[in-house]
Order: structure tokens, then sequence, then C-alpha cells
């Protein structure tokens, strides 16, 4: 077993991989073009660039978007859905649109799964979990018989009250395999999201089982190939809790990977801001096709018990993360004789119009390089050479049809991309009753460090924090992170009612079962720790939250409910705005997470600056209209200590940071950039 650390993720554009070397402590990235058509090739390929022999590796973990993308795409497993047959139409039913009751233009979701293709199962369980009716086995067979003449590729099961008694989803799954196989992918809604509320349980299956064989395809295929190059080291899979799992418990669950990619970058602002000292944070990872908004509350990833993709409901702990198509690919067009920039994305292939791949369509980064933003023969480490001619006649096009010349076109594409970023993170901070002022900000991925000061000044963030690799943030915070398993069962009582001593022996149990989970992560017993929480909401509501607690046995203490209670008034006062301490409230659900460590590769401090001089160069550079000499830095070149003013262009083979006049740069003692605006 090798002594390197290894993270991969998947970009839209580009893949990145970030090396630590646990015998130097030292980091190193690599980057590859993403390959659409098989993204193992892109994996290999940024691989190499930083590895040379795969057995050194001893630990491997990966961000993957195979499952995000067949849902955005469209393009999963065709899914046969058994449901009650008393209830077989509520995956279609679903719920009324609460916060756009109004808006004439609302549409709802499109199902993953359509009405034709929903076998009613005769069989019900009452709200206690007690047998009102057999399960109908011979329906379930007549389904499987369906399952193969029509083509499906996968089966999702969701029953009444299977959250409180799985014994009819386990038999369903139990004859599925009989009639259809061992390898046959079945998803039961009890193991996807074991909760209350049919309709979201049951699209929490449906999700599953329909990017359940992509994911698991991909898996096998990329496990398979770094075996035959030698890499003895496990697979890990990024998870969108933030934790990690192995890749073989990823394909059991493969839902848990939906947001695999993004999560990685969260995860290393909390890494950056234990080792900054800066607890609250807003993380924007702008790459070639999106924009990804996360927040650092107090140190902590902000998390959520519940989220959407495509407008559906999934149930499962995620990184609340913020997504619009706004990247350095973003295509710019004209619309009612408006412009308009993305959310279409020239992607990897063709790309942008600088590229010479056939390209056609101005984007985000022709405008960038356009405006001398970015070095045309230094692009990705100078693996890219960019055709800046081809860039200005592209603009000229789009500014011919607005009126304006190819710098003001550049200006107005980047200008309208900002607006669009700062509003998305607008949505997560604002409009939940948090002032981004009170954060500092921080930029990653290809194209961030580009726009993330004018995005700061927009939004009135007083600092901007470039990190080391912030073209691959993503890849090293999966570095940072720890083997996570999330578990939640129902749990409805009043707390007038509530028996502590009942309630502490449950969590005991459901930390043990958890801790046990652990098992098949390979993490031994001395690095394994549990959390449990209760998810509380007042009575007669409809809303939960997570309401964290010390320890399992917590609830059994003398003054449990009054301190619970308090937790609990102080979390909804921060979520909305106020809280009614001393009304009744009601306990849904309990949730356990097991932890596993792993040995974490910590940021790295650089040695301090000989002196206040460094290697700079100079080019004209446009702000505000104008050319301004600005200076032109490489990162390399730059020690802790080191500080500079803008107008300046700090580049790097990962990322290029830009800093408009009127802000200054200081390199900390881990290497980050600390932009801020100067004193007046």
């Amino acid at each position: 077993m090798g002594e390197l650390r290894v993270a991969m993720d998947i970009g839209g554009t580009f893949t990145d991989v970030v090396v630590y070397d646990e015998r130097t402590g030292r980091y190193r990235a690599g980057k590859a073009s993403t390959t659409p058509g098989d993204l193992t090739g892109g994996v290999l390929a940024a691989l190499d660039s930083v590895v040379t022999d795969e057995a050194d590796i001893s630990f491997l973990v990966h961000g993957t978007t195979q499952g995000l993308n067949a849902l955005l795409q469209r393009s999963g497993a065709r899914v046969l859905l058994l449901a009650g047959a008393a209830a077989p139409d509520t995956y279609h039913i679903a719920r009324g649109p609460r916060t756009r009751l109004y808006d004439l233009r609302y549409r709802k979701p499109e199902p993953l799964v359509p009405l034709r293709d929903i076998v009613p199962v005769g069989g019900r369980l009452d709200a206690a979990g007690r047998e009102i009716e057999p399960l109908d086995e011979a329906a379930v067979r007549k389904a499987a018989e369906r399952y193969r003449d029509e083509g499906f590729t996968a089966i999702a099961v969701g029953y009444l009250f299977s959250h409180v008694d799985p014994a009819h989803e386990l038999r369903t799954r139990e004859i599925l395999v009989e009639e259809l196989g061992p390898e046959l992918t079945v998803s039961l809604s009890h193991e996807a999201a074991n909760e209350w509320r049919e309709y979201e349980r049951t699209s929490s299956a449906v999700m599953e089982a329909y990017i359940g064989p992509v994911v698991r395809r991909y898996l096998a295929g990329l496990t398979g190939t770094l075996a035959e190059r030698r890499t003895t080291a496990p697979l890990h899979v990024m998870q969108s809790s933030g934790g990690v799992i192995t890749a073989e418990t990823a394909r059991r669950r493969p839902l848990q990977t939906l947001l695999s990619g993004p999560v990685g970058g969260t995860m290393g602002g909390v890494a950056l801001a234990e080792a900054l000292e800066r607890p609250n944070l807003v993380c924007v990872d702008m790459g070639g096709t999106s924009f990804d908004v996360s927040l650092v509350v107090d140190g902590r990833p902000d998390l959520a018990a519940e989220t959407r993709f495509e407008g559906l409901p999934v149930l499962m702990s995620v990184v609340d993360i913020h997504t619009i198509g706004a990247g350095g690919g973003s295509v710019a067009w004209t619309e009612a004789g408006g412009l308009r920039v993305g959310p279409r994305s020239a992607g990897a292939d063709p790309g942008p119009v600088c590229y010479g791949r056939g390209g056609t369509e101005p984007t985000v980064t022709d405008a960038n390089l356009v405006l001398g933003r970015i070095d045309a023969e230094g692009f990705a480490g100078g693996r890219m050479a960019l055709d800046r001619v081809a860039a200005e006649r592209a603009l000229a096009g789009l500014g011919g049809e607005l009126g304006l010349d190819v710098r003001a076109m550049a200006e107005g594409v980047c200008d309208v991309a900002n607006a669009k970023m700062a509003q998305a993170i607008r949505t997560i901070t604002v409009a939940r009753g948090i002032e981004p002022k009170r954060f500092a900000l921080v930029a990653f991925g290809g194209a961030g460090p580009m726009h993330s000061v004018f995005l700061a000044r927009e939004l009135g963030i007083e600092e901007v924090v470039v990190p080391r690799f912030p073209g691959a943030l993503s890849a090293w915070g999966m570095l940072q992170t720890e083997i996570r398993r999330d578990f939640a069962e129902p749990f409805l009582c009043l707390d007038a009612d509530l028996d502590g001593a009942a309630l502490a022996t449950r969590l005991g149990e459901a930390a043990e079962r958890a801790l046990a989970s652990l098992d098949s992560e390979g993490v031994p017993r001395a690095d394994r720790r549990v959390r449990t929480f209760l998810d509380i909401r007042y009575a007669a509501q409809e809303y939960t939250l997570t309401v964290p607690l010390t320890r399992p046995d917590e609830p059994a203490d003398p003054g449990f409910r009054a301190t619970v209670a308090q937790r609990f008034a102080e979390l909804h006062q921060g979520r909305y705005g106020h809280a009614n301490p001393g009304a009744p409230i009601e306990f849904t659900a309990l949730r356990v997470t097991a932890l596993g460590e792993l040995r974490r590769a910590r940021a790295e401090r650089l040695p301090p600056a000989g002196g206040a001089e460094f290697a700079r160069a100079e080019r004209p550079v446009v702000f505000g209209g104008r050319e301004h000499a600005t200076r032109i830095v490489a990162r390399d070149g730059l020690r802790p200590g080191h500080t500079f003013a803008g107008p300046a262009v700090v580049t790097e083979p990962t990322a290029t940071t830009v800093v408009p006049p009127g802000h200054r740069v200081h390199m900390d003692a881990f290497g980050s950039l600390v932009i801020r605006g100067e004193a007046r």
C-alpha cells in the first residue's frame, strides 16, 4: 500500500485530481478535459497527470456526476413502480405548489414514471403497522412478467406505511428476485427514505431506481479499470451529505451520490473555515457549465433533510446547494432585443469558441479572454492555446445584434452572468433571512475566482478568499471529510406525552445499528462515533427542523423536554425570524449519523516570503469600459506575506483570479489569496 491520498472530481468541462503525499505533507493538482461520452477516460487522463504509479495510492475518493446527469438529461432507467392498490396515484397527484399558488405559468414537475407504468398491488398496513390486508403476491409476480415483457430496467416499490413496518416491501423484493434474478435493480421506499410522507418517500424510491443502473454500471466500470491498472486502494465515493462511502455501498444506495461532485467544494469550505478561523462562508463554485452556492455556518455545512431535483422531492441528508446554469461555457444569446447568458452551455465539446473545437456561439470564457482577463497562451497550465481572434469575431456578431462594439459586448456578457450569480447567492442567503455581509466569500472552480470580487462587491461582502488549487477545490475537499452513514426512523409524539427513557433506549439501539453499518466501510471501531438528532415542529404544523442532541441517552436526563424545546426555539428564530417559546411541540423523526474518522489530509502551511518582491508582468485588461495597465502575477511565485494592489490577474494551472481596481490582495499562511477593498 502506497502513501498517496487521491481525490477526483468530474466537472462539466474539466476533470480535476488532487494528490496529497503523506510522506512530505504536500499537495499537487492535475486536470484533464472531461470526456462526456465515457467519463472514465477523463478521470484516468487527469489521474495520469499527477500519479505515475497507481500502486502508490493509499486512499482514493471520487465525486461522480453520473446520477445527476442521468436525471437532468432524463436518460435514466425505465422504471416500473409498484404502489399500494389503495392509493396507486399518490406519486402523480404529488403536492400543490404552496409557494407558487398564484403563478399562472407554473407547471407541475414531470414525474420520472408515467401513470401507465404504475402497477397497483393489493395488501395494506394501518398507520401503526398492523396488517389490514395481506400482500397480493400474485399481483407482484404478474408485475414481474410485465417487467420482462415490456423492457423495463428497474423497479421501485412504494407501499403505504412501509416506513412503520417494511414487511410487505421486503416480501415484494424476495418475489421479484425469485422471478427476475439477483441482478435486478429494485428500490424499496423504506430503504431509500425511511420517513413519513407517502409522496416524498415514493419519489425518493423512484429516483433511486431511475439513476441506479447508470451509477452502478459506471462505478463497476471504473473500479474494474482501476484494478487493471494495479490500484489496490478501495474506491470511495463522495455523498450528497458531505461524507464518503465505499463504491460498493454507493452501488447499493446510488441515491446518496446525486450531489457527489458539488458537495466536495462545500466540505473544502468547512476545512478552510477551521484553518482560516472564519466560521461563516459563502462557497461559490463556478465551473464550465454551472454555478453552485452553499453555506458554511458556524464551521459546519448547511445541511437539509429534504431537497428537490428537477422539482421532484427526495428525502435524504444533503448539503443545501443552490445551482444555476452559469459557467465559463455558458452561451450568450439575444432574446426580445435583450442579452441572455446561459443556462445553455457549450460544455467540454465543442466548448467555447476560443477553444477551437468547432464552437460558434460566444460564451463567458470568450468574453473574459477578449477583456484580457485570461492568458491565451497559458490557459489550463499551458496545455491549451486559446484563439482570441475567433472569440472577438463571435462577440462582434452578437454585438452587431445589440449595437455594441466587441469590448462593450464582452463586458455586457460578464455583467449579465455576474447578476445571475449574485441573485443565486441571494436566494440561499437573503431569501432565508441571512445577511451575506456577515460572511466571507470563498471562490473556487475554474471560473469562480475570475468573477468572485465582482459578486462580493454586488452583495456588500467585504472579503474574498481564493484557496490553493481553486479549480480543484472540490477534489481537495473530498480529502478533508470522513466516512458517513445517515439513518432516520419515524417517531411521532407530542412533548407532553414523551417518555424520555424509552426514547433514549430507542436512540441507543439506533446508534448501535448505525455504528455497526461502518463494518462494511472498513472503519476500525476506535475511529467510529455517532451523532443523534430529532426532527421537531410546533404541534399542528407541517414542516420540521432537525435539532441536535449531545448524546443518544440525553432524552433520559431530567429537564430534557425544556432543554430541547429551547434548542428548537433558537433554531426556529434563526431560520424564520420568530419563535413561540412555551407552545406545544411535536417530535416526528429521529436521526442518527455514524461517522468514521479517516487520516484526513490537513491544510498545508507554506513557508513565508523571504522578501516583499515577486515576479510580475503587465498587460492591458479592460475594467469599467477602458483598458488598465494590470499586474500579471503567477501564483507559483507568491508566498505567504506577499501583498499587492489591483488591478491584477493571478494565473495558475487550475484557475485565474481577477482583481479589479480598488482592491488589495494578501497571501496568507495556507497559500490562500485574501482580497479586500482598499480603505477609502
